[in-house]
């Protein structure tokens, strides 16, 4: 059992403290209660501690929701906020980790470099010793990180024992009594009159508040050490809340105490010079009167920059403590320590954001290697980071970045507490009951604002970086579902604004049209589907809809599996649309079920859309029923209808099926081959023989699925050509639109937007209208000033004025054949044997019904003549749908005028409006 199982909550803290106490303690802090004085000083620590202890208690809510796995800040956020704000954060907060290693060896490198120039052995100089030590350094911390935890572990428990025994160094040292030559360098021990001389501030060099509060926050930066190796505790949802908050109350304590000790024992100024010692209690003007008092005379200060005193002596610690050396080795620890914390934590949160595949070019660092699963490649790639930032060899380039790079990620601890409790979800229960979501959306905002304080440039640069990624995850959409609470937010979203549209009533200008295709599953007939898509797409609602007919015992479990399976192949090419499915013993009553309680408040279908059914001769009395009696069931349910008809046909689902068998197969083929072969695929002795006898048994299986005829190959192939006619860019032509019944505009409507459409884009709008011979121009000219009205733009209006001419004999007869096999012929028999034969079969068309409708069935002949000689070459034609009235038409009469109507043409859409406006012509 490795250390860090033994005491996690130990390790947690430890690292954390380690983190904080850094290089700041021991040589700027009294710089910075010099400039501030210990009055704002203590603001500056209290605010500082305020950002971190917010952002802690987040922390901890968001650590005890849930089995917390390696990855820290980046597994926090991404498991809270989604992929998007993950992955975008993940890779900056792992980057920022390497680079803060090169910050912390550099700071290491200084305080060496620094010890050669006193001993006058520098290598080469200052900038090129500083690359050489600190680039040994990182070799040297990079080979007890890739010891392992156990041995990374120990480490920082030696260092700790150092700092603090550094620490304690600093406070024994305040109560030695003060030599000669630390009080000619401003240390008198404790006095109350240095004490309220250092209260208030003394800003000098441009510096202001804020500025100095820049320099002292980095120091408080290390409060997600224990979260980012959540992936080696034992339990992290306990050990990291104890462990940070109680990191987070010691370093405070600590900052503070060593700080006021300083301030009530070290003068600002001082010359150093021994020489300038006078008697107690003389006098001296200017500021210099307090050291005049004490018996030295600094008046010098004045007119000049001493080198000693709070505000000038970086390594005032080191002169304060009782024995100089052991600060020194303070410095080391503190450096050492928070370089080691951070190149552990960089690899191992890339190694987790890498094992996601967010980033799919970055995978290659996700592998583990030995028992704690190392990320040695990670180890290698912070290493490479480093050591090219420490060859920059400047702390105070570094620096910056680095901080607004955690604060960041502080900011999205801080919202994604916030937001996941503002989202309210039944999955949002913390252990930790100590927070509240306005703290956190506080302490995000505090965060924001200290990034810009500190560092303005750097902050946009984060930001930008940050968008930049979030952008590229959304674009991209990983294949992963973690529970976020932005779903959970957008849930309440929905749902809420759902909810407030049902307040507000239907307006004109507000018609949108919202779609129910009958499509069968969503691959059955992708063009019906592609269509309706485009009618609906940032306009409306799309539900691609399917019936299951049978007993619901029978069919339930088929519906069931193929809804998830449907949505995501809607998903994944890109059709914004919903799948719906009932199961039914009839299929007009689950049509009916699905026309009646499809969508939610006023996001419900208003637009039916079905292909049409063009085998209707031979489909038998009761399919033909069925279907005329689900348009019917459309107009009186108050729905727009549409009616796709396609030469070669719509229905693809006997190839997506047969395409499916052969997929299956072959998974089981391969699976059969797989058991049959061990050894990496070397067959030996009865395997052999097993192997051949087993595919002899799936051959019967695959030849199902094999190959169909040439002449029906061929067919299929047509019709995939066909299916796919709407799902790319349309070729330059035109979208001609018969109007030739006011529907309420519906018919007007659907073709304007898809002139709004990019696939579309090069196609025209042409208007056919019906007209008198001796007014067509006064018609065009109407019809042009009714669409400027509508502000619906097309290229030309044609008047079509023999459209009710009658239709050519050729026509006439080829419509007698059509329905010949269902007409009645009661005109040649007798009235009792008529009326027999009516009752016996009343779905037939009887001579009188073909008598009464003679006129409306030569005009749907005459129609199909005129669309052959003007649209013949469109890409599309959208013609007003012929309605039949209920009991006043038999169904295979209707169905013969619809067929007849679109036959040998074009793409054809029959629309017909629920005669409510959906046009207006007021803004």
């Amino acid at each position: 059992m490795t250390l860090s199982h033994l005491h996690c909550s130990s390790l947690s803290q430890v690292r954390c403290m380690l983190n904080i106490w850094g290089v700041m303690l021991f040589i700027r802090l009294s710089w910075v209660f010099g400039q501030a004085g210990w009055g704002l000083g203590i603001v500056v620590i209290a605010l500082s501690c305020v950002v971190t202890t917010i952002t802690g208690l987040s922390m901890s809510a968001i650590c005890t929701n849930g089995v917390v796995r390696g990855g820290g800040a980046y597994y926090l956020i991404s498991r809270s906020l989604g992929p998007e704000f993950g992955g975008s954060i993940g890779l900056i907060f792992a980057f920022a980790n390497a680079v803060a290693v090169a910050m912390y060896v550099v700071g290491f490198a200084e305080t060496v470099v620094d010890l050669l120039k006193e001993n006058a052995l520098l290598m080469v100089d200052e900038i090129n010793d500083i690359r050489i030590v600190g680039c040994i350094t990182v070799v040297l911390l990079l080979a007890i990180s890739v010891a392992g935890m156990e041995w990374e572990a120990k480490a920082q428990i030696v260092l700790l024992i150092i700092l603090l025994v550094a620490i304690v160094n600093v406070f024994v040292g305040t109560f030695i009594p003060a030599t000669a030559d630390k009080k000619s360098k401003g240390f008198f021990n404790y006095n109350a009159k240095i004490f309220l001389e250092n209260f208030t501030p003394s800003f000098r060099d441009n510096e202001s508040f804020f500025s100095v509060f820049s320099i002292f926050f980095p120091a408080a930066t290390g409060i997600l050490a224990g979260a980012n190796i959540s992936g080696d505790l034992r339990d992290p949802q306990k050990a990291i809340p104890k462990g940070t908050l109680l990191a987070i109350l010691i370093t405070g304590i600590t900052y503070l105490g060593v700080a006021l000790c300083v301030s009530a024992t070290v003068i600002r100024d001082a010359t150093g010079n021994i020489t300038d010692a006078i008697p107690i209690g003389s006098f001296c003007n200017g500021s210099s009167s307090l050291a005049c008092e004490l018996g030295y005379n600094f008046s010098s200060c004045e007119v000049e920059k001493c080198k000693f005193g709070s505000m000038n002596n970086f390594q005032v610690m080191t002169m304060v403590s009782g024995f100089g050396p052991l600060i020194i080795a303070g410095t080391f620890s503190a450096t050492l320590s928070s370089a080691l914390a951070s190149l552990v934590s960089a690899p191992k949160v890339f190694q987790a954001l890498c094992k996601d595949n967010i980033y799919k070019a970055l995978y290659f660092f996700a592998k583990g290697y030995g028992k704690n699963n190392e990320p040695i490649r990670g180890y290698i790639l912070t290493f490479i980071i480093s050591v090219a930032f420490i060859l920059i060899g400047n702390l105070n380039t570094i620096a910056p970045i680095i901080s607004n790079f955690f604060l960041a990620s502080y900011a999205l601890i801080n919202f994604s507490c916030f937001h996941a409790s503002y989202a309210k979800s039944p999955g949002w229960r913390p252990a930790y009951k100590y927070y509240n979501m306005w703290l956190s959306l506080f302490g995000a905002l505090l965060c924001c604002i200290v990034m810009f304080v500190i560092n303005w440039w750097a902050a946009l640069l984060t930001y930008a970086i940050e968008i930049l990624l979030y952008i590229y995850v959304t674009v991209k959409k990983p294949d992963v579902n973690w529970g976020s609470s932005t779903q959970a937010v957008t849930f309440v979203s929905a749902v809420s604004n759902a909810l407030s549209l049902t307040a507000v009533e239907d307006h004109v200008k507000n018609f949108r049209p919202q779609i129910l295709a009958l499509t069968g599953s969503a691959r059955s007939r992708p063009a019906l589907l592609d269509l309706a898509h485009s009618f609906s797409k940032n306009y409306g609602l799309c539900l691609t809809c399917e019936v299951f007919v049978g007993p619901r015992s029978e069919v339930l479990q088929d519906m069931n599996s193929g809804m998830e399976k449907n949505q995501q192949w809607l998903k994944k090419t890109k059709r914004k649309a919903f799948y719906a499915a009932v199961a039914c013993e009839e299929f007009r009553d689950g049509t009916e079920s699905l026309l009646q309680a499809s969508g939610l408040g006023r996001m419900k279908p208003n637009t039916l859309m079905m292909g049409f059914k063009r085998n209707w001769r031979t489909a038998g009395r009761e399919a033909v029923q069925t279907y005329v009696g689900i348009l019917h069931d459309a107009f009186d349910f108050e729905y727009g209808t549409l009616i796709l008809r396609m030469n070669q046909g719509l229905d693809v689902s006997h190839i997506v099926e047969a395409e499916e068998d052969m997929l299956k197969a072959a998974r089981e083929q391969q699976e059969l081959d797989n058991e049959m072969m061990p050894n990496g695929g070397k067959s030996r002795g009865m395997f052999r023989k097993s192997r051949k006898s087993s595919t002899q048994v799936l051959t019967t299986r695959v030849s199902v699925c094999g190959p169909p005829p040439p002449q029906v190959a061929k067919m299929n192939e047509k019709l995939l050509e066909a299916s796919a006619q709407f799902k790319t860019k349309q070729p330059k032509g035109t979208i001609d639109v018969w109007w030739l019944f006011d529907d309420g505009g519906l018919t007007l409507l659907l073709p304007y937007i898809l002139t709004t459409r990019k696939k579309w884009k090069d196609c025209k709008l042409r208007i056919f209208i019906a007209g008198q011979p001796e007014r067509s121009e006064l018609d065009k000219q109407e019809m042009k000033h009714l669409l400027e009205k509508f502000r619906i733009n097309c290229t030309d209006i044609n008047v079509v004025d023999d459209i009710h001419v009658r239709p050519s004999s050729d026509s006439l007869q080829e419509f007698e054949d059509m329905i010949e096999p269902f007409r009645l012929r009661e005109g040649s028999k007798d009235t009792a044997e008529a009326e027999a034969i009516q009752k016996e079969q009343p779905w037939k068309i009887t001579d009188k019904e073909l008598n009464n409708f003679e006129e409306k069935t030569n005009l749907q002949i005459r129609l199909n003549e005129v669309l052959q000689k003007n649209s013949k070459s469109a890409n599309l034609i959208i013609v007003s749908m012929p309605i039949a009235r209920k009991e006043s038409i038999s169904d295979f009469l209707y169905m013969a005028w619809l067929d007849i109507l679109t036959k040998d043409l074009p793409p054809t859409l029959l629309i017909r409006g629920n005669h409510k406006s959906v046009l207006t012509f007021y803004s």
